[in-house]
């Protein structure tokens, strides 16, 4: 399987490419607002999703030397996702709430769609 920073790198260079298409949206469509909203809440789901890579490591780290499990990080990880829906709800004019909510949730689908497509390569013969 994928190690958790081969998974990071990608999605940091899906992020690249998915915020040069909000730019592209935001400059030459009529909707500006649903596309800054994709790009925040992408963002913040990104750095979410480094949050839980630096955690996994450090989780990784303390069973391996036998110490007590640390926290994953979700509290900080929710916090997160409240700050990109608040600087929605804040600022209605330049980011549409919902896309915002959206752009939360697309690092996962990256990791999922990555995941089948891992699957699906390595699982050919089988």
């Amino acid at each position: 399987m994928l190690d958790l920073h081969h998974i990071f790198a990608m999605q940091k260079k899906a992020l690249f490419f998915l915020l040069a298409l909000c730019a592209l949206g935001w400059g030459f469509t009529s909707y500006p607002t649903v596309f800054a909203g994709i790009a925040v809440g992408a963002c913040f789901g990104t750095y979410n999703f480094w949050i839980l890579v630096r955690r996994m490591d450090k989780f990784d780290r303390s069973i391996s030397e036998g110490r007590k499990a640390v926290s994953l990080g979700s509290a900080l990880r929710f916090g997160s996702g409240i700050a990109a829906v608040a600087i929605a709800i804040t600022l209605p004019q330049y980011f549409h709430l919902i896309s915002t909510v959206i752009g939360l949730m697309i690092p996962y689908v990256f990791l999922f769609i990555g995941v089948i497509v891992y699957s699906v390569r390595n699982n050919k013969g089988n």
